[in-house]
């Protein structure tokens, strides 16, 4: 396969209790994932709960979520298949931790979204479907869980099938797959299920396998938010990651917003100098040929073919705290590295993010949990894209007493 070597990150969402932790345990089990020492872990704490084995235990660690059956914080782990190598972000999905998931699935390049097959499409179910489309993850797969509850039915699973299918295309989202599966038992999760002869589709591993990497960030032009400025001997070394094409000793780099051009003089690594690249991904410090003033927030890219600074940008939000955003009010946007002081100075329209129905229009608030499309003002220019350009510099977060209360995605500058 051409992008063998990458990872594919995905996230895993869905109502809580749907299954979304004994997925992943199974998928880790059925790719021989796991350390030799972690099965008789689990067994263990299965047997003292007085419950079956229970996979989802290889992701609820914390004692707290193992009694309570609720997954708190966002997780990451990792597998591999033939095709490539995973890496899966576990989503919180009860409603009081969907602030956790919106940090987990804006690193996701796909998405599971998990439906109990006798429970239905749920609130939570919905609302992560339209972050799903907020966050702009165009490859999604739909895996309908709990198929023995409903004694292996397709009828049950084509009329969930389509209660979700009416509701995805409403927010332009279409899923490459449904797939009908038992998590805990692994029908259709590796390999096919006799359960089901009714279902000749792919498994869930197959059909992530099918999947494309979409990391093209390699291929455009340089972008790297600076995170931090220090000095070792007479060495100045500006610290970031790369998030957008290559960098390399000779190349002329532009300094937003100041708009200062030099020359990088070195790129190097944690125990690695003189490097003669560095591309997307890779954390790296560089030297530069002039003495630059360079700081934290600013962003290192490309003359001729850089990011626009703006101070006033069109975005979609979704707002994460109790107290309701008020128009007008001072927050802090912060976008990569970048932060500034800024303003949501309209609120076009404000939704229920759990039905897409539109409850006002030139708002002067948004409540706990609801979208709008707003209009932001800042103080000092960040460097921005829109999402589908470059995803570190088309999303944002806004803080209120150091507090992250709420996320967006940039739709026009």
């Amino acid at each position: 396969m051409e992008n063998q070597n990458q990872d594919l990150k995905f996230v895993i969402v869905g109502h809580v209790d749907h299954g979304k932790s004994t997925l992943i345990g199974r998928l880790l089990f059925d790719t021989n994932s796991l350390p030799p020492d972690k099965m008789e872990e689990i067994r263990k704490t299965s047997a003292e709960l007085g419950r079956v084995v229970e996979y989802a235990f290889l992701m609820d660690n914390l004692q707290e979520e193992r009694e309570q059956g609720i997954t708190i914080d966002t997780a990451q782990t990792f597998f591999k298949t033939a095709q490539r190598q995973y890496v899966i972000i576990d989503a919180p999905g009860h409603v009081e931790f969907v602030k956790n998931m919106l940090t987990g699935a804006s690193q996701a390049q796909a998405a599971i979204l998990i439906v109990d097959v006798a429970e239905g499409v749920r609130e939570q179910t919905k609302r992560h479907s339209y972050l799903l489309a907020l966050l702009g993850i165009k490859q999604v797969i739909v895996a309908i869980n709990k198929m023995d509850l409903v004694g292996y039915q397709e009828d049950v699973f084509n009329k969930i099938k389509q209660e979700l299918a009416e509701f995805l295309a409403g927010l332009k989202v279409e899923p490459k797959f449904y797939i009908p599966m038992v998590a805990l038992n692994g029908d259709n999760v590796a390999m096919a299920s006799q359960n089901m002869p009714w279902y000749s589709g792919p498994t869930v591993l197959t059909a992530l396998d099918g999947l494309q990497d979409l990391d093209e960030a390699q291929n455009l032009a340089l972008v790297l938010p600076v995170q931090e400025v220090y000095k070792i001997g007479d060495k100045r070394y500006v610290l970031g990651r790369v998030e957008a094409g290559e960098v390399k000793p000779g190349q002329t780099i532009k300094v937003l917003p100041s708009g200062q051009t030099t020359i990088v003089k070195t790129v190097e690594k944690f125990q690695q100098a003189d490097l003669a690249s560095a591309k997307a991904g890779e954390n790296i410090g560089l030297t530069t040929v002039d003495p630059l003033f360079i700081e934290r927030g600013n962003v290192i890219c490309q003359p001729g073919k850089e990011p626009m600074a703006k101070s006033e940008f069109s975005a979609n939000l979704f707002w994460l705290h109790h107290e309701p955003l008020i128009k007008d009010e001072l927050l802090i946007v912060k976008c990569a590295t970048q932060e500034s002081l800024g303003q949501v100075i309209e609120i076009k329209k404000r939704f229920n993010s759990s039905t897409m129905e539109v409850l006002e229009e030139n708002a002067n608030q948004l409540n706990f949990l609801e979208a709008g499309e707003v209009v932001i003002k800042v103080k000092q220019p960040l460097v921005l894209t829109k999402l589908s350009e470059l995803a570190e510099l088309g999303k944002f977060v806004l803080i209120k007493n150091d507090n992250i209360v709420a996320g967006g995605i940039i739709s026009e500058l």
